[in-house]
C-alpha cells in the first residue's frame, strides 16, 4: 500500500525490449494492502513501507556514487511533455556522454521504445496499479541496466504529482516538470513535490504566445513551497532553454564525480 494514497503495485514488470516480460514477486518496499486499519496501524504500516524504501534507495545510491552515475528523477503530471523533453535531451547528449533511462508507467513499452529511438538504452518498469517508481524496481532495473561509470541516468517516473514526492529512489535530484499548458497554482496544489524538487523545468513555452499562463507567477508559487528551486524555461520543440538544462545537467554530473577516484571524463 501506498503510504499516501493507499495504492498497490499489481502486477510489476521490467522490461527491457529484449527478454519477454516477467513478473517480479518479491516484496516491494513492503507494499501491502491492509483493509480497516486502525489509526496506530496505518501510521506503522506506512513508516514501515517508508523505511524499506529508504533502505532499498540507500542502496541505489551506494551502487551509483560508486560509479560516478548522476541519476535524476524526473517528476510531473501525465502531459507535461516529460518523454519528448527528454528524449530531445538524449539526443542533444548522446554524443558525448553515455545515457541510460528507465521508464516509469503503468502500462505499455510505449515511452520505453521512444527512448531507445532518441539512442540511449531503456528499461520499461510497468507498475500495474502502483502510482509511482520504488527503490526496490529501481535496484531491479538498474541491474539488467548497468549504466557504464560516468553515465546519466534519467528516472522518469509515473506521471503523479503526489506520491512521487514521498519515495526516495536514490537520486541525485528531483527535477519537476511543469508544462505552460497546466496552471501556475500547481506549486501550490501540490507542495510536497515542489518542495522535494530541486529544479523546476517549465516547459512548452512556445506555447506561451497563445496562452494565458503566467510563467513569473509559477516560479513565484514554487520559491512559496521551495525557496531555494532553480527553475529554467525550455521547449523540446523549439530548443529553447535546453543549452541552460544540459549546462545543469553537466554541473550535477561534475558533483558526481567529486571523491572517485579516476573519475571519468
Amino acid at each position: 500500500m501506498c503510504s499516501v494514497c493507499g495504492c498497490g503495485p499489481g502486477e510489476v514488470k521490467i522490461l527491457d525490449g529484449v527478454s519477454e516480460p516477467h513478473d517480479h514477486s518479491h516484496d516491494h518496499g513492503g507494499h501491502h494492502h491492509a483493509h480497516g486499519p486502525d489509526q496506530a496501524r496505518l501510521i506503522e504500516l506506512e513508516q514501515d513501507i517508508l523505511a524499506k524504501n529508504n533502505a532499498y534507495a540507500d542502496k541505489n545510491r551506494a551502487y551509483l556514487a560508486a560509479r560516478g552515475v548522476l541519476a535524476l528523477n524526473l517528476v510531473s503530471s501525465p502531459g507535461s511533455g516529460k518523454t519528448t523533453l527528454l528524449a530531445r535531451s538524449i539526443e542533444m547528449l548522446r554524443d558525448r556522454r553515455d545515457v541510460y533511462v528507465i521508464e516509469g508507467d503503468q502500462q505499455t513499452e510505449n515511452d520505453a521504445e521512444r527512448i531507445r529511438a532518441a539512442g540511449a538504452p531503456a528499461i520499461q518498469i510497468n507498475t500495474g496499479k502502483g502510482c509511482h517508481l520504488d527503490g526496490h524496481m529501481v535496484g531491479h532495473a538498474l541491474e539488467k541496466l548497468a549504466p557504464a561509470d560516468g553515465a546519466v541516468l534519467f528516472i522518469e517516473n509515473v506521471g503523479n504529482l503526489v506520491c512521487p514526492a514521498g519515495f526516495d529512489l536514490g537520486e541525485a535530484h528531483k527535477v519537476v516538470i511543469l508544462s505552460v499548458t497546466e496552471g501556475e497554482d500547481k506549486p501550490l496544489k501540490y507542495p510536497d513535490m515542489f518542495a522535494a524538487a530541486d529544479l523546476m523545468l517549465l516547459n512548452k513555452i512556445d506555447l506561451s504566445p497563445h496562452l494565458d499562463f503566467d510563467d513569473d507567477a509559477a516560479i513565484a508559487n514554487a520559491r512559496k513551497v521551495n525557496p531555494s528551486i532553480k527553475a529554467i524555461k525550455v521547449s523540446a520543440r523549439s530548443g529553447e532553454g535546453m543549452d541552460i538544462w544540459l549546462q545543469w545537467i553537466e554541473a550535477a554530473r561534475a558533483m558526481a564525480q567529486v571523491g572517485r577516484p579516476q573519475a571519468a571524463e
